[in-house]
């Protein structure tokens, strides 16, 4: 498409109407243009009938010029001949306005050789008009003034300047197809933020390692975008990932110094994934060494801050992920949760983290810390690109046998559950033993849930108080990183074979080339020799069948689709200070079913607070359209305000 010079359109972006209005517009599917005249008039009350009066070409030709002033562009638009304006002649006036770029024509009552052609496929593809349906685009029927005033909102969101900050899969996938950004761009507008604000500014202190390939993966992705279209919504994307993730063309270290030069042969299961559906591993993101704590610390990364409070903590183990997709650093991230470790950070950042079922997702080149609770799942700044990148990732691997249980319990695809009105007619339990109020913060925490109960009501579902039978009796069960880490690391080491570092915990601990914070933690893991004792064998097959049953039973007796609590009882601590998360977290690990944490808001210092939504295994559908439901009719997301 023909450009129009740069001044311009930073001026546009300065006068547009609000981005969600826009937004909105540009998605809906509108009576005003997508039916015919009759139902259109249908349609609406008789206190706006005169919007639909019938416009002329005049009238139509006035109002885009008036658009072209308020974006600040040039206004070249032909004026049509006649009297009263078709939906066809609108399209091609539009259409060598905008030079919009030409696509296939799919609509049967639009001739294949017609003058409307090229004109009527460009306006729909663009998104600035679309048909009567799939098939039909009744070329000679009249607008409206409503459907001109649509427009002219679809029109000003297509001539925006992209925007990088909170910019969503949807709408990045749309600035490409528009002609207004490449990956190639998009990726190098990332690294100018990560070098603004992560190594400088805020220096928030999120990412280990830079992919040096990202530019040129950019390119071949762009070429492949031209010669063949896009694989999927993941295409050309910037992804970060935790870095216990193997990546065959980065180092993978879990923070820890020991592993700092340690490339894996292979990517892990899921990054395979990410990268056959053409995702863009930007980078890999600092962790709590190992994964075990919740503070994201480490020896080789240092200490990630909170973006919203650079004094605070960022939650983890997953809080690079958290803290650098926060500060869109990424269109999305990778973390992993053993006990809490996507949602907690998520919940800390603002974010939406999914715990997938064990199962639904490979586990295979993830450093483990315990496989009986360890799963990797999506963290972003929404509910839809969570479900995008959760959908790229599922499936079988026969490198994880866990993802046998998967088989058959699938849909094909989890971006068919955002319904805004996902929430009507929803049976919510609300586990209220698990709003804490000990001290003034917990209050505040649980004060800030309780509302997002009550919206979630308003929201047309209903909300019923619940008692989780034995909980007091799963809060004791412990997690078994401490039992089965030792014996685990040593197998992931193995597996390195000759390239490994070192092959042993032990030879790591010998090394002292780890954080020596951690050295206690780390010596009383290596000091079990055996890790099939009873203890051990009572924990794995007591926790989780209580666990599961009390869920169930709840979830059974009360006809529930899910189950809510504050993610976290606490917001984020201030660094130095004694972090506390509670134990809420633990009831997915435990049971193995899923879960997801969506933003409910921010306490009176500015600080993000999460609502968790826990349901059965493999019914990560029924989640996100929950989340997805509660995420539209709250909107509590927001950026943080960074230092640039």
């Amino acid at each position: 498409m023909n450009r129009q010079p740069s001044s311009l359109w930073k001026k546009a972006g300065q006068t547009f109407l609000t981005t969600a209005l826009i937004s909105a517009s540009l998605f809906s599917s509108s009576s005003e243009l997508f039916a015919s005249p009759s139902k259109a008039d249908s349609s609406k009350t008789a206190t706006s009938t005169s919007v639909q009066t019938k416009v002329t070409v005049d009238y139509f030709y006035e109002s885009m010029k008036k658009t072209a002033e308020i974006a600040g562009i040039p206004f070249t638009m032909a004026k049509p001949e006649g009297t009263m304006l078709q939906r066809q002649t609108a399209a091609k006036a539009i259409q060598e306005w905008l030079s919009l770029p030409v696509s296939s024509n799919s609509f049967k009552d639009v001739p294949e050789k017609h003058a409307y052609t090229s004109a009527i496929s460009a306006v729909y593809q663009a998104g600035i008009m679309n048909g009567y349906s799939k098939e039909l685009f009744f070329p000679k029927s009249p607008l409206t003034q409503s459907d001109i005033d649509l427009i002219s909102e679809r029109i000003l969101a297509y001539i925006q300047p992209f925007e990088i900050e909170e910019a969503t899969i949807r709408s990045i996938q749309k600035a490409m197809e528009q002609g207004k950004l490449t990956s190639h761009e998009l990726v190098q507008m990332y690294l100018d933020r990560i070098e603004k604000n992560d190594d400088k500014g805020s220096a928030i202190n999120s990412i280990i390692t830079i992919n040096d390939s990202a530019l040129e993966i950019a390119d071949q992705l762009d070429a492949e975008r031209k010669t063949s279209g896009p694989r999927g919504p993941l295409h050309g994307i910037p992804i970060l990932v935790k870095d216990n993730y193997d990546t065959s063309d980065m180092p993978t270290s879990a923070g820890c110094i020991c592993l700092k030069d340690s490339i894996p042969s292979e990517d892990a299961d899921q990054i395979a994934k990410l990268k056959a559906a053409g995702a863009i591993i930007l980078g890999k993101t600092n962790l709590h060494e190992f994964a075990f704590g919740i503070t994201t610390s480490s020896s080789l990364g240092g200490q990630t801050l909170n973006p919203y409070a650079l004094d605070h903590y960022p939650g983890g183990s997953s809080g690079g992920t958290g803290a650098a997709i926060a500060a869109n650093f990424a269109v999305a991230g990778m973390g992993t949760d053993t006990g809490g470790s996507i949602r907690i950070p998520s919940s800390f950042n603002s974010l939406v983290g999914i715990r997938p079922t064990i199962g639904l997702s490979s586990r295979d080149g993830i450093i483990p810390l315990a496989l009986t609770q360890d799963v990797g799942g999506p963290m972003a700044r929404t509910v839809a690109d969570a479900a995008l990148v959760l959908e790229a990732t599922t499936g079988y691997d026969p490198d994880d046998l866990a993802t046998s249980y998967s088989v058959g319990r699938t849909p094909e695809s989890y971006t068919s559950y955002l319904d805004e009105k996902g929430l009507q007619g929803a049976r919510i339990g609300v586990a209220t033993e698990l709003f804490a109020s000990s001290n003034a913060e917990e209050k505040e925490v649980s004060a800030l849930v309780y509302q997002a109960v009550s919206d979630i009501r308003s929201l047309g579902a209903s909300a019923v108080e619940i008692k989780i039978p034995n909980l007091d009796q799963i809060g004791k069960f412990p997690s078994l990183s401490s039992y089965e880490f030792k014996f685990q690391l040593n197998d992931y080491l193995g597996e390195l074979g000759d390239a490994a570092p070192y092959h042993t915990l032990s030879e790591i601990i010998e090394s002292g080339e780890f954080d020596q914070s951690q050295a206690s933690s780390m010596k009383s893991r290596n000091a079990r020799e055996l890790l099939e004792t009873e203890e051990y064998k009572d924990i794995v097959l007591n926790r989780t069948k209580v666990t599961r049953e009390a869920l169930l039973k709840v979830m059974a007796e009360n006809d529930l689709d899910a189950i809510v609590y504050p993610t976290t009882t606490q917001a984020a601590a201030v660094i130095g200070d004694s972090q506390n998360a509670g134990g809420n977290n633990r009831l997915s690990p435990f049971s193995g079913f899923p879960a997801i944490t969506v933003p409910a808001g921010f306490t009176t210092e500015g600080l993000p607070v999460g609502i968790e939504f826990l349901g059965r295994a493999f019914d990560e559908g029924t989640l996100i359209k929950l989340a997805y439901s509660y995420e539209q009719g709250t909107q509590h997301r927001k950026a943080p305000v960074l230092s640039e």
